[in-house]
């Protein structure tokens, strides 16, 4: 398994350098440049700008200086941020967006699990029908819309929660609350529908028919023999649902005004801040990676059927 593991990080270098080569040439191509104001800059200052970061330069120069740095671990400095690396923008806003992809996953997954095992033990009932309610309201209601509500609803009118904000000084988990939630809310509405058909279908099992024979409590047979074979579906469903939360948190930050990276990209993209928009590309490109990874591993401990010498 650690042999398969490697040579998948292995390929995952190309994969990178196509990510790096594309997003570095659509960057350039887009109209404008970080340098580009409402008031034109003299060209004398113009031309300068250009030589001092390299822009006076054949692309591919551009591009092999780029690469070249990458290798040195060095993204380069920010085009628009004075005085501050890319680097270092990152460190500072991946914390905040760390919180809220792990939370709103964890939330998603305990909720969606929990919701998605009541429909199918109590499946064509009161239960089962409300669980799949609410699964289809959630993935109706995107997070552009939830979030706006949930500020409404409980800063606005309840005043429950903080709507916005959050400073690293003073850093408070209560405004997390709504974006997490906000966040989590589809995902769960689909690993809810998901773990109730793979538990429907586990319990329909030789294994758990053999349980039930023996005289096995059932709750003993759930928990034991229909769960492992249950969350196989949901576990392959991880990595693109990593994928989603990070995606997500892009709105979500900049809905709720949070200072992580998701935010930093889209200021980034509408400032032509070539450098941080190619290292937050970078940076999501090679977490994906390691997600898709991550979860082929659990999946193939889960289940020895997909363990190959």
């Amino acid at each position: 398994m650690l042999g398969q593991a490697f040579r998948r990080l292995l390929f995952a270098i190309p994969t990178l350098l196509c990510i790096v080569v594309g997003a570095f040439l659509l960057m350039r191509a887009a109209p404008g440049g970080p340098f580009t104001e409402e008031r034109q800059l003299p060209a004398a200052i113009e031309a300068r700008l250009d030589a001092a970061y390299g822009f006076d330069k054949p692309i591919g120069q551009q591009l092999a200086d780029y690469i070249g740095g990458l290798l040195r671990a060095d993204l380069g400095p920010s085009m628009v941020y004075k005085d501050k690396d890319v680097a270092d923008i990152l460190a500072e806003g991946a914390p905040t967006s760390a919180l809220l992809g792990i939370g709103a996953m964890s939330v998603a997954l305990l909720v969606g699990g929990a919701l998605g095992m009541v429909a199918a033990t109590r499946r064509n009932r009161v239960q089962d029908y409300l669980v799949m309610a609410l699964a289809i309201l959630g993935m109706c209601l995107p997070p552009l819309v939830i979030g706006p509500l949930m500020q409404l609803l409980f800063g606005l009118e309840w005043g429950l929660l903080p709507t916005s904000g959050l400073y690293r000084d003073e850093f408070q988990i209560q405004y997390l609350v709504l974006p997490i939630l906000t966040l989590s809310l589809p995902f769960i509405a689909i690993i809810s529908r998901l773990m109730r058909a793979s538990m429907i279908e586990a319990l329909r099992s030789d294994a758990v028919r053999t349980a039930r024979a023996k005289g096995m409590p059932e709750a003993q047979v759930v928990w034991r023999h229909a769960l492992p074979v249950a969350l196989l579906p949901v576990v392959s469903y991880l990595a693109p649902a990593l994928v989603g939360v990070m995606a997500g948190s892009f709105v979500i930050e900049t809905v709720f005004q949070l200072p992580g990276i998701g935010k930093q990209f889209v200021l980034a993209a509408s400032q032509r801040d070539y450098t941080l928009v190619m290292g937050v590309v970078l940076v999501y490109s090679l977490l994906i990676i390691l997600f898709n990874l991550a979860a082929d591993l659990i999946y193939r401990v889960l289940d020895p059927r997909a363990r190959t010498p």
